[in-house]
């Protein structure tokens, strides 16, 4: 069987999905549940938290509305596909294909799929720079790291999924919506 159930509802195969079958209700929801570094961390800490950290460090280094966005929505292909730590994620050249092919769709449905190359360097360098603390304060193994300098304070505290659900979707609710006007 090709086809996804997703927790709006929508059913639709992954691997020919359009900028359609994309709904933040959806994006919000998986990512709220979903572990960063596989789960091998102190507490759990969902990819949704991590994202709304990039969001906000983008608008702490007073980046625009649309990096903002691009920041809250970099993981958002792992709503569809889950999440694969990047030392295994590497190796799988059909999941990175994959992976660009669904981003793709979810950057089209956002009015992202025009980033600059630029506009791409620096979300992936907050992405970096933030997952340097979370290393630190959430990783057993990594108490010794000096993580990269931030503008703002990510927040690791453990929360529950509805309000990192309900904060993920706020936010990208008020930026698309400013995006929009700009």
């Amino acid at each position: 069987m090709s086809t996804m159930n997703t927790f709006s509802g929508k059913k639709f195969d992954p691997m020919k999905m359009t900028a359609e079958d994309v709904r933040l209700e959806d994006i919000a929801h998986a990512l709220s549940l979903l572990c960063r570094g596989g789960g091998h961390l102190k507490y759990f800490y969902s990819v949704g938290q991590h994202s709304i950290n990039c969001m906000k460090e983008a608008k702490a280094r007073g980046w625009s509305k649309r990096l903002q966005l691009a920041c809250l929505l970099h993981d958002a292909s792992e709503a569809y596909i889950s999440d694969i730590i990047r030392p295994v994620k590497v190796h799988l050249e059909n999941y990175l294909e994959i992976e660009d092919m669904i981003t793709g769709k979810i950057l089209e449905k956002f009015g992202l799929d025009d980033l600059t190359e630029e506009e791409n360097k620096k979300w992936k360098q907050i992405d970096d720079d933030v997952l340097s603390h979370e290393l630190k304060t959430l990783m057993p193994g990594e108490k010794e790291r000096i993580p990269q300098p931030l503008c703002s304070v990510p927040d690791m505290a453990e929360r529950q999924r509805e309000e990192v659900e309900a904060e993920f979707s706020s936010l990208a609710a008020e930026l698309l919506e400013e995006t929009a006007r700009a």
